[in-house]
């Protein structure tokens, strides 16, 4: 008998890579942030030293670190849910509120998307700027909308895959606890 797998194709594996790469960035911000705050209070409590603008690099990594976040958990759905009516329904009832709900999160996050959009050409144009370093902030804001522009990439590309590859998001059985 002749072993056959199924390989995803060339642009799928492509796809699930730029899907990880989002993946890892998003944890990459997470960790600056810890960074960041441990620095910042070891500092603090230790030397009683601050690191100039820790408080605004702080605030601005933790918005990076929001819309990376969304972006990481868009596509794999991994966000908190209700699924009361959801796992009342059946296989078809289920794929079309699983299709109905990703198209408003889309047209949601695709409307933040263009108002965060706003927010970075208006702090770029009043030339916003930290505390003590009078950094200029809108790279900061320029990180978190490209953030956020992973994030409709990436629940266009989930809400292709559920309606023309529903089998991607197959939820397998749950196995019953051994008592």
């Amino acid at each position: 008998m002749a072993d056959i797998t199924l390989r995803p194709s060339r642009s799928a594996r492509a796809m699930d890579r730029f899907i990880d790469g989002i993946e890892w960035l998003a944890a990459a911000f997470v960790g600056l942030v810890a960074l960041d705050i441990f620095a910042s209070v070891m500092l603090r409590y230790l030397f009683s030293v601050s690191i100039p603008d820790s408080y605004d690099f702080g605030k601005l990594l933790l918005g990076i670190l929001i819309f990376w976040g969304i972006a990481a958990t868009s596509y794999r759905g991994s966000h908190i849910t209700v699924d009361l009516v959801w796992s009342a329904m059946g296989p078809r009832g289920k794929r079309i509120i699983d299709v109905f709900a990703t198209l408003v999160l889309l047209f949601v996050v695709t409307v933040q998307t263009v108002m965060l959009f706003d927010k970075v050409r208006l702090t770029m144009r009043d030339n916003v700027l930290t505390y003590d370093l009078n950094i200029p902030t809108w790279p900061f804001a320029l990180i978190a909308w490209l953030g956020d522009v992973s994030a409709v990439l990436l629940i266009a590309i989930r809400t292709y895959r559920l309606i023309f590859h529903p089998q991607q998001f197959a939820v397998p059985p749950a196995e019953k606890a051994v008592e």
